[in-house]
């Protein structure tokens, strides 16, 4: 299948876990896809393996709580394909424990790269989806944005809102024909989870990316704004 056939597609965190399943999913379906990650070398590895494969795969190392490595991203993206059609703003990092032993850097970072970083991608992109009448900006949150979490409370935090910008930008930026997607996962057999869940029973990376497509391969007329994906069996 080609539902995005040329489409040009940006995926943060994209080199590892469900940001790179949908790095494939996306480049299957015909998409051109840039991928970032902050680990150069892990950027290199998927986007090499990827584009062996006959997939349509760069790669780009950037930190999306750097607002000067986000704009070279964008501007880089642009440059080559004239366009930006698509953004998953995947990126995001979970450091758990009691919020009272938590250390402000750690604080810092997660909100640093949680939120900072997708409003960071989602400023530099929306004009160039604004100046071309289109474009779809997808935003993996998590089922923790919607449930308090023991030993998650800044986490939470940032999946809480992160879900509160999608919402509200969606209201101001589907006059120009662009969608917002929150795709929330619950447990995902990823070295992220902290569930130790793994194996079958359990929601893969490719079912995010599944739900990813689901959402932007969508009629135009209609938007699933707000997507939970999680294990049939609890």
């Amino acid at each position: 299948m080609s539902r995005l056939k040329d489409q040009v597609a940006i995926v943060t965190g994209g080199s590892k876990g469900i940001g790179r399943a949908i790095v494939e999913r996306l480049a299957r379906e015909g998409a051109k896809v840039t991928l970032c990650a902050r680990n150069e070398a892990d950027v290199k590895k998927t986007s090499a393996e990827l584009s062996n494969q006959g997939l349509s795969v760069e790669g780009f190392g950037a930190d999306v709580a750097s607002e000067e490595q986000v704009r070279s991203l964008v501007d880089a993206v642009s440059t080559r394909h004239g366009r930006i059609d698509i953004l998953v703003n995947n990126a995001g990092l979970g450091i758990f424990g009691n919020f009272v032993d938590s250390s402000i850097a750690d604080i810092d970072t997660m909100l640093a790269t949680n939120i900072r970083g997708v409003m960071l991608a989602t400023h530099a992109v929306l004009p160039h989806m604004i100046g071309q009448s289109g474009g779809q900006i997808v935003h993996i949150a998590s089922l923790a944005g919607k449930n308090t979490v023991k030993g998650g409370a800044v986490y939470a935090a940032t999946k809480w809102a992160l879900r509160g910008f999608a919402a509200s930008l969606m209201l101001e930026v589907r006059e120009h024909n662009i969608r917002v997607v929150t795709v929330c996962p619950g447990s995902v057999d990823t070295s992220f989870s902290s569930s130790g869940k793994r194996g079958g029973n359990i929601t893969q990376p490719e079912d995010v990316a599944d739900a990813v497509v689901f959402a932007i391969s969508a009629p135009a007329r209609s938007m699933f704004s707000e997507i939970d994906v999680r294990p049939t069996r609890p």
